[in-house]
């Protein structure tokens, strides 16, 4: 699933490849998606975008025209436009020439340009959507990256939730606190920590309230420069790690992680943690995948499997099986073949030739002669009790 880096990659690949470009026309949506038209309809107008956390902002601004009277049409739009897109598990955006349109292309603008090109909201699995005249969600709260020090005190100052209750893992994908943060995500931040994914979160924070009380009180006051020295060299912590991690992947570039992409080695080599041989991984209480290193935890879920260990087995047995598979068919094909050889070969003697149909119109001539043998048999038998019973009879008569 996309996460604020990929996003955030996304808003970056749109400004870089609509920079300069003039669209024009309506907001296509395709016939199979069933997320909100688009009300937008302009005949000059840019496209600029945002990422926040999870969420990418897409700006229409209409191109005004220096003649008023020209400027706006009946039912063009004279006023900017907001769409707040969200990924689900496969979205992202594409911009490619109007005859390469990408198949699972659900929201199309098209450039005014001949040939015509299209930026397209791609999403195959058809989890993503778009909600046009949007705001950012105002349940997410602040974004990891951009917003790092409102994230961080929108963190340490609702510890009393309830949602620090849960494990660190868990707490870690609520967008309410980690707005950005997801599943591969976690997993690398508390790994670099060494923090086991099942301890209540609010045990792992409380610490680093402290941290930064001490922090506003050493501010207030001289600093030396051995404090300078002191604080330059200080470990990162969890909340600061929710913000140079994902920076990392954005440095990268690309489209950070991407399953569907033909070579992402780069991303694969940067992963400490997560799908990585030799790490652990349970399901937690969401049954959302966890990936770490030694235990996970006092709040781990009891009898929880490893989707790790199943999905290899899986995948070695899918391989093995379909090997196995079709091993086992030739070997009974040939078992079955040489038993008909054999069942043949009883039945029907070496020396005799002719196609099936004869060879059973030969059975049923070879079996006649016995059904006339025993037809001919209980005749006798039947033939004999009657002179007998005629002889008996006689004798009996004649006695008399």
């Amino acid at each position: 699933m996309p996460e604020g880096p990929e996003l955030h990659l996304a808003s970056l690949f749109v400004n870089r490849m609509c920079e300069g470009v003039v669209f024009t026309g309506s907001v296509k949506k395709s016939q199979v998606s069933k997320r909100p038209d688009v009300p937008f309809t302009s005949e000059a107008y840019r496209i600029t975008a945002q990422s926040r956390g999870k969420e990418v902002r897409l700006t229409l601004t209409p191109i005004k025209s220096d003649d008023v009277k020209q400027s706006v049409k009946a039912g063009h739009s004279d006023q900017p436009m907001d769409i707040i897109f969200h990924f689900g598990m496969s979205g992202f955006f594409r911009f490619t020439t109007e005859d390469e349109l990408p198949k699972h292309a659900h929201l199309q603008f098209y450039s005014n340009e001949k040939p015509c090109r299209v930026l397209s909201f791609v999403d195959a699995r058809r989890f993503g959507g778009w909600q046009p005249n949007g705001t950012w969600q105002p349940d997410r709260g602040p974004c990891i990256m951009f917003e790092y020090e409102t994230f961080r005190e929108n963190v340490l100052t609702h510890l009393s939730d309830r949602a620090f209750d849960r494990p660190i893992c868990e707490t870690l994908l609520n967008q309410k606190y980690f707005n950005g943060i997801g599943n591969y995500l976690r997993a690398e931040i508390l790994f670099r920590l060494n923090i086991q994914p099942f301890v209540k979160a609010r045990t792992v924070l409380e610490g680093l309230l402290c941290k930064d009380k001490k922090a506003e009180e050493t501010t207030k006051t001289e600093i030396s420069d051995q404090a300078v020295k002191n604080a330059a060299v200080e470990p990162l912590d969890l909340l600061s790690l929710c913000h140079t991690v994902p920076l990392e992947v954005v440095k990268q570039g690309g489209k950070g992680y991407d399953p569907e992409k033909a070579d992402y080695s780069a991303f694969e080599a940067w992963l400490q943690c997560y799908c990585v041989d030799g790490m652990k991984s349970i399901r937690d209480h969401n049954s959302r995948t966890i990936w770490f290193k030694g235990d996970p935890g006092p709040m781990a879920p009891k009898n929880s499997k490893s989707p790790k260990a199943k999905k290899r087995v899986k995948k070695e047995d899918n391989h093995d099986y379909a090997t196995q598979k079709k091993g086992v068919t030739k070997a009974r094909t040939v078992k079955q073949e040489t038993l008909t050889e054999k069942v043949k070969k009883e039945k029907v003697p070496e020396k005799q030739t002719g196609s099936k149909r004869q060879r059973i119109q030969n059975g049923k001539e070879m079996s006649m002669p016995q059904q006339n043998k025993r037809s001919s048999a209980r005749r006798k038998s039947s033939s004999t009790e009657m002179v007998l019973q005629k002889s008996g009879h006689v004798t009996r008569q004649s006695s008399k």
